[in-house]
């Protein structure tokens, strides 16, 4: 009798871990879908409604140099088109800066405890410059505070600052055009353009060549670009960022909407 008393004991101890653990389970797998369908709030992905939003909801003056070359072109249309078209292609060339409405971001791809998910983090600490030419860009670079990233959950934030990114050691990341780029039209006010840029990704210490693909328009005397990179964490010595019950994709995208005034 006590042998058969204490098995069935054992057998309730057993079950009660058992059903607990199922809980546990239960309760996790329901967590994760409660914070993927109603609190992860991930933005979406930047595109050119982003960028013609912050062009024309900025409340930034425009630049008075543009501004008075603007009004001397429409006063020449009058006398000479030809000259005034070569007077508007002037107005945008030489150096303009990242200007405020600018942000840099990353995106990766989640399955947290079975459930699809995204990981973004975005700053607005990034400075830096392109040069126009005629119809070139023969140069850009910008330079984004790694460290400043943020998302919608600080242990993320936690991680990547971390054992991710490292960015005690790494707090910066870096793009630099490597060659001109011919954007086919000249930088006057309304002009628009689709294109492709070749240069050189610096991200936790590697240097990596890249293409981006890009979209960029003129409004309100300032210049908007926005595009993405792709990112293989291990071209960047990047460890895998998965942690338990997290898995994170081995890939991932730098996305950003910059916004240049004239220098």
């Amino acid at each position: 009798m006590p042998a058969t008393l204490s098995r069935m004991t054992g057998q309730r101890i057993v079950s009660r871990v058992l059903l607990s653990v199922i809980a546990l389970i239960v309760l996790a797998v329901g967590g994760a879908w409660v914070y993927a369908t109603f609190i992860n709030d991930a933005p979406d992905e930047f595109g050119t409604e982003d960028l013609e939003a912050r062009l024309t909801e900025s409340t930034l003056p425009q630049d008075s140099a543009v501004t008075e070359t603007t009004e001397s072109n429409e006063e020449s249309i009058e006398d000479d088109d030809e000259v005034a078209t070569t007077t508007s292609s002037d107005s945008a060339a030489g150096q303009w800066v990242i200007a405020d409405g600018s942000e840099v971001g990353y995106r990766v791809a989640e399955v947290l405890f079975g459930i699809d998910t995204e990981g973004v983090g975005r700053t607005e600490l990034v400075n830096g410059s392109i040069t126009l030419q005629e119809t070139s860009i023969i140069d850009a670079e910008f330079t984004v505070d790694v460290a400043s990233m943020r998302s919608d959950d600080s242990r993320r934030d936690g991680q990547f600052r971390g054992r991710i990114m490292e960015t005690d050691e790494f707090p910066t990341a870096s793009f630099i055009l490597s060659e001109p780029i011919d954007l086919g039209v000249t930088a006057t006010e309304g002009a628009s353009i689709t294109t492709t840029l070749s240069g050189e990704l610096t991200m936790h210490g590697v240097t990596n060549p890249v293409t981006v693909e890009i979209s960029a328009q003129i409004e309100n005397g300032r210049l908007g670009v926005v595009g993405s990179i792709p990112v293989v964490f291990t071209d960047y010595e990047i460890v895998d960022p998965s942690i338990t019950a997290i898995k994170v994709e081995p890939q991932g995208l730098i996305e950003f909407v910059l916004i240049f005034s004239p220098a």
